[in-house]
């Protein structure tokens, strides 16, 4: 126990003495009080407590309570957790590389990474795991699934599965590997001229390898433009992300700032080598989900004048993090400082130490907000995010679509599409044919697929209220009569949805035989966004005039 109270102890006091919440001067005295509070709390705990505790668990709960009121990326990471953070910031760990999820009692192998033991051993999509090492998988979570196939590169393990489709139960000999999930995924052209890029997230060697695919690009074709995609790219690494920047522009410019509370986190990036291709147009896109480096990054180009922002506004993510090491195998990552782009705006949406309204931003009009200034002079806002040059709603999928999905029947249709095709077309020329498009329709039929639409549930609505106000027998058949018009109507749905479905069942189907990147690649076909980028580079008028702030938006 004496251990375990030095580890609380010094943990404690390495949080409170980074959190910034009061100047050391002041607090030296409240801090000492609540560490001896704390640890006698403990101490009377283990002693006195009807059933016996345990400490570590207690600790890091109230280790983890105590950061909740700070802001979300402040943690606290014990050696139980380690595995599942060095994944979180490097990408890599050590397993079969597989994606999995838990369908009925099985935990189902979803999508097996190309060239990773699971795919090399035959492993596919639909696999269910009956046993790991002997041991029954019945019931269990995609979580207790996935720490048994993880483990240290080298070692291996023994995996139970019944193929989809088949009733026979087989093993496979899997020797882990380091799994290192790719920071792009897919690189390639759109059309004979412009080159695409979709980076993943930025890990080590992120920027070599954005340079690298522009070189192979840039060599093998006379690219009249590029689009990098940062679509949910969450973010990781500052340094790749003001390295990623100095590929499209020139050496020693401003890419980023960080300032912190000390000023030893507090620092000016800027690009430090003579940039690969400072001319080329440029579209970089977004959407909600892009945060952190991917911010630094379109925010850099668009402050820059560099290239153009297309999609949603972004995450609003400006918040630094440095990576402390702690006693016993543990870590803590730590807020330290707050992001600020070339134009001296901050990227940060949310002020976690402001007890305001977190949407404030959404509702305040541009005039009342802080402006900024690009390189070329257009005015810009500090709304929290990145908002693009050209800002292009989010996909709407209908309810269907959206339940099809959530219920696996893409999943399982493409499974079974799998078991009559030992080939597709590429993933550009693999189109879903109505022969296709029917037989997945008889699937679903056959099925008895079912999902609830928002008209349904507010008929019900409609329906409680009615009897709850006596109105039941007066509207008994107009109530009877909208029930059958629904149920009419929601036949029609997939034939209404055709498009998007056929899209979501094109890239489920590719994904079994051209996995990640040509799941991607297929992905591409009949985007709204890629389809704006290509259209905008191909019209150099329309370009340049987004970037010297002459464009009038419709």
């Amino acid at each position: 126990m004496k251990k375990l109270y030095i580890r609380i102890l010094l943990v404690i006091t390495i949080i409170f003495s980074f959190s910034g919440l009061w100047s050391q001067d002041q607090n030296n005295f409240e801090l000492s009080k609540n560490l001896e509070i704390y640890a006698d709390i403990l101490r009377q705990l283990n002693l006195n407590y009807a059933e016996d505790i345990k400490p570590g668990e207690l600790s890091t709960t109230a280790i983890d309570a105590m950061l909740t009121k700070l802001d979300p990326y402040t943690v606290y990471v014990p050696e139980s957790r380690r595995e599942d953070f060095e994944l979180m910031t490097k990408g890599e760990y050590g397993g079969i590389g597989a994606l999995i999820q838990k369908q009925s009692d099985y935990v189902v192998i979803t999508e097996p990474y190309e060239n990773f033991p699971a795919q090399e051993v035959g492993l596919k999509a639909g696999d269910e795991i009956y046993a790991i090492n002997g041991e029954s998988a019945f019931g269990k979570s995609s979580s207790d699934v996935s720490e048994k196939l993880k483990g240290t590169p080298g070692t291996s393990l023994t995996l139970s599965v019944k193929r989809y489709g088949d009733t026979i139960v087989r093993d496979f000999e899997i020797v882990r590997k380091k799994i290192k999930i790719p920071n792009i995924p897919y690189f390639g052209m759109l059309n004979e001229d412009i080159g695409y890029i979709n980076l993943l997230q930025f890990n080590p060697n992120s920027a070599n390898e954005v340079k690298n695919a522009y070189n192979v690009l840039s060599s093998e074709h006379k690219l009249k433009g590029i689009v990098i995609d940062l679509r949910g790219n969450g973010g990781g690494l500052l340094n790749e992300a003001v390295d990623i920047v100095n590929i499209f522009v020139p050496k020693n410019k401003v890419i980023v700032t960080t300032k912190g509370k000390i000023t030893t986190n507090t620092h000016v990036h800027r690009t430090r080598n003579n940039g690969v291709d400072t001319k080329i147009p440029l579209v970089v896109l977004v959407n909600r989900n892009s945060a952190s480096a991917s911010e630094i990054v379109a925010g850099a180009i668009q402050d820059l004048d560099r290239g153009v922002i297309i999609g949603e506004k972004t995450f609003g993510k400006g918040l630094v993090q440095n990576i402390l090491e702690l006693p016993y195998n543990s870590k803590m990552k730590l807020t330290v400082a707050k992001y600020y782009i070339p134009s001296g705006r901050c990227i940060q949406r949310i002020d976690y130490f402001d007890e305001k309204d977190t949407d404030s931003l959404s509702k305040i009009p541009d005039s009342l907000l802080h402006s900024f200034k690009t390189a070329g002079g257009r005015i810009v806002y500090d709304k929290g995010g990145i908002e693009p040059d050209i800002l292009l709603g989010g996909r709407n999928f209908s309810q269907i679509s959206g339940d099809l999905y959530a219920q696996n029947y893409l999943f399982k249709f493409a499974n079974d599409f799998v078991l009559n095709h030992d080939s597709i077309a590429s993933p550009r020329e693999f189109l879903i044919t109505d022969s296709v498009f029917n037989a997945f329709k008889n699937f679903v039929e056959d099925q008895d697929f079912d999902y609830n639409t928002e008209t349904e549930v507010l008929l019900e609505r409609l329906k409680k209220s009615a009897e709850r106000e006596d109105y039941k027998d007066a509207l008994d058949l107009t109530l009877r009569a909208l029930d059958e018009e629904i149920a009419l109507e929601k036949k029609k749905d997939i034939d209404k949805n055709r498009t998007e479905i056929e899209e979501m069942l094109r890239v489920e189907i590719v994904a079994r035989y051209y996995y990640q990147k040509g799941k991607i690649e297929s992905s591409l076909i009949n985007d709204s966004e890629i389809t704006e980028a290509i259209k905008i580079i191909n019209d150099t008028q329309l370009y340049l005039s987004i970037l010297d702030g002459t464009y009038k938006h419709n």
